[in-house]
């Protein structure tokens, strides 16, 4: 007989509207706290102590417009935030400073997060949405300036891009990109050349999510719809459907998956988070705690097995902490 799905290790409230995306930072050494960073649609970035489970400061550069990505840079020195004030926000935190640095201006108005490449030379290229719908640019971090500029050819009609991942393949000295558009297609772009590789229409609907794996050249995507869809990456450079995981309620907002490649989660518009093993796709529990839309998830990168965490921030103001290493 099946265990049944655990409750939540501990719930954090107070953040007072609804909770978009989640960063954690666990690994740093010496005296630092674990900490979780939660942006809302506030436009704050709340800054949690997971020893204390309290607010330990609140970063408000986003002129209360919704922040919907959060990184952070040199462990946890420096923080990225995105908003809807069309501006992705540079905070230095180093020594308890809560500074902003800089900012980034983007054209785009739509709800594509970043996604974030610490480079072999230890710079940093941030995929961004470009000012055409469907255009996706990368930038040097460092110097702000675009390196690149990924567009679909004039008659293609994609939509707009809504989702991304980039990341360094172990061969070739391009880093490679991956947008989810809103035609329900996920693109390989190579990012040196400017140059798509292989397109796979693999939803109806737009993509809300989508992540990869690099080792196992596998990936998964979510949309409105009542599938999670599993693709693959061959030699070639061709993406083929993987796999087509049915759903019992419709909407999944964000596709997550562990760091080990052991466990994927999805984040659903029915309140609820679903666990799968990412080997066999094996659904390994749901769990049903939020009352409303489950926006975001992340995982943990702490380095004890035992002490993961998967966190899930809901449209319900709260923001939920599991424990789902016994049960995986």
């Amino acid at each position: 007989m099946s265990l049944p799905p655990p409750d939540p290790k501990f719930v954090l409230r107070g953040v007072s509207a609804e909770v978009n995306c989640l960063h954690f930072s666990c690994t740093a050494q010496g005296q630092c706290p674990p900490l979780l960073f939660s942006g809302a649609s506030s436009g704050l970035v709340h800054v949690w102590n997971l020893n204390t489970r309290r607010v330990e400061t609140v970063l408000d550069g986003h002129e209360g417009k919704s922040v919907y990505w959060i990184q952070t840079l040199h462990d946890r020195d420096s923080l990225l935030s995105q908003g809807r004030d069309l501006r992705i926000c540079t905070w230095n935190l180093a020594e308890g400073r809560n500074e902003l640095t800089d900012s980034i201006y983007m054209a785009s108005v739509g709800f594509c997060k970043c996604s974030l490449l610490k480079t072999i030379s230890e710079g940093h290229l941030l995929a961004v949405p470009g000012r055409d719908n469907s255009q996706v640019q990368i930038v040097d971090l460092l110097s702000k300036k675009t390196v690149s500029s990924m567009n679909p050819s004039a008659e293609d009609r994609w939509g707009m891009a809504m989702c991304m991942k980039l990341w360094q393949p172990e061969s070739g000295s391009s880093p490679l990109l991956l947008v989810g558009y809103e035609d329900g297609s996920v693109a390989l772009w190579n990012v040196a050349e400017h140059r798509l590789l292989n397109r796979l229409t693999c939803h109806k609907e737009p993509v809300m999510s989508l992540d990869f794996d690099c080792e196992k050249s596998r990936g998964a995507s979510g949309s409105s719809e009542t599938v999670l869809s599993v693709w693959s990456l061959d030699e070639q450079q061709n993406l083929k459907v993987y796999k087509t995981q049915a759903l019992v309620n419709p909407g999944i907002a964000e596709v997550r998956l562990r760091q080990d490649k052991k466990i994927l989660a999805t984040a659903g518009w029915d309140h609820r988070i679903r666990i799968f093993g990412w080997k066999k796709m094996k659904s390994l529990a749901v769990l049903d705690y939020h009352s409303a839309a489950v926006h975001c998830l992340s995982f943990s990168d702490q380095i004890t097995p035992r002490d993961r965490l998967l966190a899930a921030g809901s449209k319900d103001q709260r923001i939920s902490l599991w424990s789902i290493y016994e049960q995986t």
